[in-house]
């Protein structure tokens, strides 16, 4: 499958439609604004980062290791279903504090990588990754943070 074939299937499924809000952060990442005020993504970039985190993801041996995260319900589905496939372990729903920070509580997990649906809403799971010191690839959004 090429870049071109990979951007069609984006564009078919809308993954370039952002929100009607952009983070300065995320300014690098839009293509243009519609006469809607919605940002564009620019399907090009989102490819170039979803292959990195292709790279990323493949370099862990022990698929049991990856956490997939997310508190978001449109994101649960998603989660479950990546872990089903690949066999990392799938946190939907809420996440319960101090899973990798305290190592006293029975859900105490140490992954290699953490991945989640949205910085925002999935803020608890960054702090806590941030303090262990555990990589991270978050799905961005427009508004994202």
């Amino acid at each position: 499958v090429t870049k071109e074939e990979d951007v069609q299937m984006m564009l078919v499924c809308k993954t370039h439609l952002g929100t009607r809000n952009c983070d300065y952060r995320m300014k690098r990442y839009v293509f243009r604004r519609t006469v809607d005020g919605i940002h564009i993504i620019h399907l090009g970039k989102t490819w170039e980062k979803i292959m990195v985190a292709a790279r990323v993801i493949v370099t862990i041996e022990n698929p049991a290791d990856i956490i997939v995260a997310s508190q978001r319900p449109y994101g649960s589905r998603a989660v479950l279903k990546f872990s089903q496939y690949t066999g990392a372990l799938a946190m939907a729903g809420r996440w319960m504090p101090g899973t990798l920070t305290n190592q006293i509580t029975t859900k105490y997990l140490e992954p290699r990588l953490l991945i989640v649906t949205d910085p925002r809403t999935d803020s608890q799971a960054l702090k806590e990754a941030s303090y262990a010191n555990i990589p991270v690839l978050a799905l961005c959004d427009t508004d994202s943070p």
